[in-house]
C-alpha cells in the first residue's frame, strides 16, 4: 500500500512539474508578444533601432516581473545580457557600461551589508540584541509587542528583512505554542513582526533593495546621497510607522495591560564548554568592532571623503580574514538580490541614455502637473505594483520615469520623488505574497490571508502620506 502511495505521489509531482513548465513557457512567450505589440504601438516614427530594442526590453522585463515566468533575478541577468548583445552591434555604443553596473557602488554597499548581516547571524548577535532590548519594555503584553516590533525594525535596518522575520518568529514560537493559533497575542505578533521588518528596511540604504535603486539612480545623474542623509529621512518614518501600526493592532485585537512572560527569551542554561564560550566571545567582539567601524565610516563619509562603497570592503575583508565568515557562508549570501539590482540599474541607464523617458514625458508636458499630486500618484502606484510584483522591480520601473520628470517639476528638490518611490515600496503588505516577511508569517499556518488586510490598507495609505510629508520637510536641508 505504501509503495502505491509513493508511486502516486511521484507521478503527481511529475505532472505538477510539467504543468508548471508549460505555464511558465506560455507566460514567457506571452510577455514577449505583448512587449512586441506595445513597442510597435507606442514607438515614434523617428526612433532608432537601439531605442526600439530598449523599449521592447522595458515592456518585456515588466511582463516577466509581473507574471514571474522566470525568477526576478533572472530578469536582471537577461536585461544586462540583452543590452550587451543589442548595443554591442552598434559601433557608436559602448556596451561595457551595462556590465559595469555589477560593480556599481550601490552593489558594493549592499554586499558589505550582506557580510555584516551574516556575521551577526553566525555569532547570534541579532538574537542577543533581541534578548537585551525586548525586556526593557516591561511585562505588559502591549509593550512587549511594541518592543518586539521595534527590535525587529532596528535589526532589519542592517539585515535582510526576510532573515530578520525568520529569526524573530522562531524566537517567539514558544509563545505561539503556549497561547495557540487563535490567541490575539499570536495574531498581533504574526502581523506586527513581518510588518516591522518590512518597514524597518526603510531606515538605511542597505535595509531594502528599493533604497539602493533610488540612491544608484540619483548617483547616475550626479546627485550623491550619503548614508546619514538617507537615515535622516528613513529612520523617523520607519519608527513612526511601526508605532502607528502597533497602536492599530493593539486597538483592533484589544491587547491591554495583561502581563506576558518573557521566559521564551531566556538563554540556554546548559553548562557551556568554557573553551567554546571564550571563542564565542572573541567572535562576537570581532563582529561588534567591525560593525561599529563600518557604521561610523558609513555615517561620516561626507566628512572623511571615504566612499561608502570602499567602506564596504571592511566587513568583506575583516570577517573572512578573521574566520567569522567562510566560503560556504559566502555561497549562501543573497546574490540573487544583487543580480536584480544590477539589472535594474542597467535598465534605468539604458532608458535614460536612449531618451525614452524624456520622449514620453514630452508627450504629457503640456498637461499641468501639480507636484504634490504627482508625488501621491507615484507613491500609491509604487505600493500597488509592489503588492503584486517584486518591490525592487516596481522601483526599477518607476524611478527612471520619476527622474525624467525633473524637467517639468522645476523648483522642487530632485531627490524627493526617487526618495518617495524607494520608501513607498516598503509599504506593500496587503497579501502574503506581497513581501517575504508576510510569506514567512503566513507559512506558520496560524494566520489567514484576510488578516493581512489591516496592515496592507493602513500602511499602504498612511505610509505614502507620511513619507511624502517627512521627505518634503527633511530634503530641503540636503
Amino acid at each position: 500500500m505504501s509503495d502505491s502511495r509513493n508511486y502516486s505521489i511521484k507521478q503527481l509531482s511529475k505532472i505538477q512539474l510539467k504543468v508548471a513548465r508549460q505555464s511558465r513557457t506560455i507566460l514567457f512567450l506571452l510577455s514577449a508578444l505583448v512587449a512586441i505589440i506595445l513597442t510597435f504601438t507606442l514607438r515614434d516614427g523617428d526612433f532608432t533601432k537601439t531605442q526600439d530594442y530598449v523599449l521592447f526590453l522595458l515592456f518585456f522585463a515588466i511582463g516577466l516581473w509581473i507574471t514571474e515566468a522566470i525568477p526576478p533575478f533572472a530578469v536582471g541577468i537577461l536585461i544586462v545580457g540583452f543590452l550587451v548583445f543589442t548595443m554591442g552591434q552598434e559601433s557608436t555604443m559602448d556596451a561595457k557600461r551595462y556590465v559595469q553596473t555589477w560593480s556599481d557602488g550601490v552593489i558594493w554597499l549592499f554586499l558589505g551589508g550582506f557580510f555584516l548581516a551574516e556575521g551577526m547571524k553566525k555569532t547570534k548577535l541579532d538574537i542577543l540584541l533581541l534578548k537585551i532590548a525586548a525586556p526593557k519594555f516591561g511585562s505588559k503584553a502591549k509593550f512587549i509587542v511594541l518592543g518586539l516590533m521595534l527590535t525587529t525594525a532596528t535589526i532589519s535596518m542592517l539585515m535582510s528583512n526576510t532573515a530578520t522575520t525568520a529569526m524573530m518568529i522562531a524566537t517567539v514560537t514558544p509563545l505561539f505554542l503556549e497561547f495557540g493559533k487563535t490567541s490575539k497575542i499570536t495574531k498581533v505578533l504574526l502581523l506586527g513582526i513581518p510588518s516591522a521588518a518590512a518597514i524597518g528596511g526603510m531606515g538605511t540604504i542597505i535595509g531594502s533593495a528599493p533604497n539602493a535603486i533610488a540612491v544608484g539612480a540619483l548617483e547616475g545623474i550626479g546627485i550623491k546621497i550619503t548614508f546619514i542623509e538617507w537615515m535622516i529621512v528613513g529612520i523617523p518614518v520607519s519608527l513612526l510607522l511601526v508605532f502607528m501600526f502597533w497602536r492599530v493592532l493593539i486597538s483592533k485585537y484589544e491587547i491591554g495591560n495583561e502581563t506576558l512572560s518573557l521566559d521564551f527569551l531566556q538563554i540556554n542554561t546548559e553548562e557551556p564548554n568554557k573553551e567554546f564560550e571564550e571563542e564565542d566571545k572573541i567572535r562576537k567582539r570581532i563582529v561588534l568592532v567591525v560593525l561599529a567601524t563600518t557604521l561610523v565610516l558609513w555615517l561620516t563619509s561626507q566628512w572623511t571623503k571615504i566612499p561608502v562603497a570602499a567602506v564596504s570592503g571592511i566587513p568583506i575583508v575583516a570577517l573572512t580574514m578573521l574566520g567569522i565568515i567562510d566560503a560556504d557562508d559566502v555561497r549562501s549570501l543573497p546574490w540573487d538580490t544583487l543580480m536584480l539590482v544590477a539589472g535594474g540599474l542597467a535598465l534605468g541607464l539604458a532608458i535614460q541614455e536612449q531618451g525614452l523617458a524624456d520622449f514620453f514625458i514630452s508627450k504629457i508636458s503640456s498637461v499641468e502637473l501639480n507636484f504634490y499630486i504627482l508625488l501621491l500618484l507615484f507613491a500609491l502606484t509604487t505600493v500597488i505594483l509592489s503588492n503584486f510584483m517584486s518591490n525592487t522591480a516596481a522601483t526599477t520601473i518607476l524611478i527612471p520615469v520619476a527622474i525624467s520628470l525633473m524637467s517639468i517639476t522645476e523648483g522642487f528638490n530632485p531627490v524627493v520623488l526617487p526618495f518617495v518611490i524607494g520608501l513607498s515600496a516598503s509599504c506593500a503588505l496587503l497579501l502574503p505574497v506581497s513581501t517575504p516577511p508576510n510569506a514567512i508569517a503566513y507559512s506558520t499556518g496560524m494566520i489567514e490571508q484576510k488578516e493581512f488586510r489591516i496592515g496592507g490598507i493602513f500602511i499602504g495609505i498612511a505610509g505614502p502620506i507620511l513619507i511624502i510629508l517627512w521627505t518634503l520637510l527633511t530634503t530641503t536641508f540636503f
